[in-house]
């Protein structure tokens, strides 16, 4: 398999995904409310899910008894999606978008190289070796010269 295509969707949505703090700020410039951007911006992505459903036709089984069969926790990413939203709405105003997403971006390094070496939620495990210690090193040296650029 050709990851390749795959890599460059990752990279647009990456693209999209930087503008989602700012369009999320202006809403909450209008709202008068960074929590209330955010429960409007979160409820409409629960609606466009639905309609993304409907459209492709493969919403799986979202039954009552698949969904209590998963463990409590992992509904723990609606709780990380509203974090995330929210904070992106009260930060990158603070810091602009590059420092947001360059610290964002450092945090998903240490949270996946962390998820990668002890295997969690079922990955396989890949331990942190020193190249990857180094690489983490080097994007948060960017981070800290890039807010002081």
């Amino acid at each position: 398999m050709n990851a390749v295509p795959y890599m460059i969707m990752a990279t647009v949505l990456g693209v999209l995904v930087t503008i989602q703090p700012l369009l999320n700020g202006i809403l909450a410039r209008a709202i008068g409310s960074p929590y209330g951007a955010t429960t409007v911006a979160i409820f409409l992505a629960g609606i466009f899910g639905l309609i993304f459903i409907t459209l492709r036709g493969n919403g799986g089984d979202i039954s009552f008894k698949t969904l209590t069969s998963v463990p409590w926790w992992v509904y723990l990413t609606s709780v990380i999606g509203v974090l995330f939203v929210a904070g992106g709405v009260v930060i990158a105003p603070i810091t602009g978008a590059f420092i947001f997403f360059v610290c964002v971006i450092g945090g998903q390094l240490i949270g996946s190289a962390m998820m990668d070496h002890f295997g969690s939620f079922g990955l396989p495990v890949r331990e942190i070796s020193i190249q990857r210690i180094m690489g983490l090193v080097l994007v948060l040296s960017g981070a800290i010269l890039v807010s002081r650029g």
